[in-house]
């Protein structure tokens, strides 16, 4: 037992005491810092205005006065405003709370700038040639952004029918697409209120009518009622899945990295001169596992605190943690093993690649299919899959963290499977450890590792 925990200890030292370890760990953490700081300016719209002019030739008559009015700035300052409270509805209480303190009324005025929109009419029997040549020639002070020809049915279908028209928009060859996006609002506004008033229909009273606000749902817990929180059931099966992904990928591939290496430079025969290749194996493992152990730590801490921070703690399950770290050790032990196998076959990372596919498909299988296992947990497919071996611990932590968890018995019933699947592949590993390190030459395929195994 002293010489795997030296060998852990030695093979935990040459990885986390480095600063590639450190830098690697913090840099994910530290770019979603960076990208949450900086990614509404780099990604917002806060240094784009649309300004400019718009030419509408309106033979109806009756559309050109309601653009103007659907192009105001105040008119839409007041539906952005009204947008971005009916947002704030469905948003978690602090969200809601920093949009509306004193310093921030106005922070869904100040993410985009309200568009500085004239209009200028042109007569119903223009030459359409000599307006579209009017697009093309621009200036920097006030683009021509638009010319707008609305059709005759546009406000009253012909013959009493309800066949609509509608307008046909030309734009220049440099218009920004959040421009083009706004007229055409503007102008659909436009031409829904300019047949309501041929009607003489009301627009608040019709907007009171179909208008039916969204509800926020409650969430009932064993504990406390409090506010359902949308795409908190969708997304949390995906972090814990990528936690569990990251990992055991993360800590395998080291596994498979070093191993490579030191069989290529033949320290691996100075180990074996010194320990057994059980003793070898088993201390990389354990190694590397608290390597991992370290990140995901970290990772879930993070995650922890960020739930705190917007009061969502209490729709959170704790056991998941417990159930996240024993799937990871049985998940480790399973894909970290063979990989350590594949590095111990081979000679160079050349050579791995062709064994590490399958395993690699493999347990990307789940991950690909998070969004039927998470939202159907309870079909039969995500029943096969939590008990399918290799695949069964991601399936099952899946559904666990679903809004539908699983019976108990099935919970361990798929860890009894994955413990004895981990089981039969560190029984091989070992198998091809006692053979593989010491060969070389041609890099041996499935089927001579299964030999391998037999033999040994």
């Amino acid at each position: 037992m002293n010489n795997i925990f030296r060998i852990a200890k030695r093979e935990f030292m040459a990885t986390a005491a480095t600063r590639a370890f450190v830098i690697g760990l913090l840099i994910f953490p530290s770019m979603i810092a960076i990208f949450a700081l900086l990614g509404p300016r780099l990604f917002g719209s806060r240094d784009f205005k649309i300004q400019g002019t718009i030419a509408v030739i309106d033979p109806t008559g009756r559309v050109l006065p309601e653009l103007r009015k659907s192009c105001d700035p105040v008119t839409i300052a007041a539906g952005r405003k009204l947008a971005a409270k009916r947002a704030l509805a469905n948003a978690p209480q602090q969200v809601r709370q920093l949009a509306e303190s004193s310093g921030n009324k106005n922070v869904w005025d100040s993410l985009e700038p309200i568009p500085n929109i004239q209009i200028i009419e042109r007569p119903a029997a223009s030459d359409l040639e000599k307006e579209k040549a009017w697009l093309l020639t621009q200036t920097r002070e006030n683009p021509r952004l638009a010319l707008v020809v609305v059709h005759g049915n546009a406000v009253e279908p012909a013959g009493g029918s309800l066949d609509y028209g509608s307008y046909d928009l030309y734009v220049p060859p440099n218009i920004d697409d959040r421009a083009g996006n706004e007229i055409q609002r503007c102008l659909r506004e436009a031409i829904v209120n300019a047949r309501l008033q041929v009607r003489a229909l009301d627009q608040t009273e019709i907007d009171a009518i179909v208008q039916v606000p969204p509800v926020r749902s409650t969430t009932v817990t064993v504990k406390e009622e409090r506010q359902t929180v949308r795409g908190f059931n969708v997304m949390l099966p995906a972090v814990f899945g990528a936690l569990l992904f990251m990992g055991v990928i993360g800590g395998g591939g080291q596994l498979l990295t070093t191993m490579v290496e030191e069989k290529s430079n033949r320290i691996v025969e100075v180990l074996l001169s010194a320990v057994s290749p059980m003793e070898l194996m088993a201390g990389k493992l354990l190694g590397q596992m608290a390597v991992s152990l370290i990140g995901m730590a970290l990772y879930i801490a993070m995650g922890v605190a960020m739930l705190a921070g917007f009061s969502l703690f209490g729709l959170f399950d704790v056991s998941l943690i417990f159930y996240l770290l024993l799937f990871f050790l049985i998940t480790y032990l399973l894909m970290g093993s063979l990989m350590m196998a594949v590095g111990a076959a081979v000679n160079d990372m050349k050579e791995a690649q062709s064994l590490m596919a399958p395993l690699t498909i493999i347990f990307m299988i789940p991950w690909l299919l998070w969004m039927p296992i998470s939202r159907n947990p309870d079909s039969v497919f995500s029943i096969t899959m939590s008990f399918t071996p290799f695949v069964n611990t991601f399936a099952m932590l899946l559904r666990m963290a679903s809004n539908t968890p699983p019976p108990f018995w099935q919970v361990w019933l798929s860890i009894l499977i994955g413990i004895g699947t981990a089981y039969i592949a560190l029984w091989f590993t070992a198998k091809v450890f006692r053979i593989g390190l010491l060969m070389y030459g041609k890099p041996p395929n499935f089927a001579t590792l299964i030999r391998w195994a037999r033999a040994a």
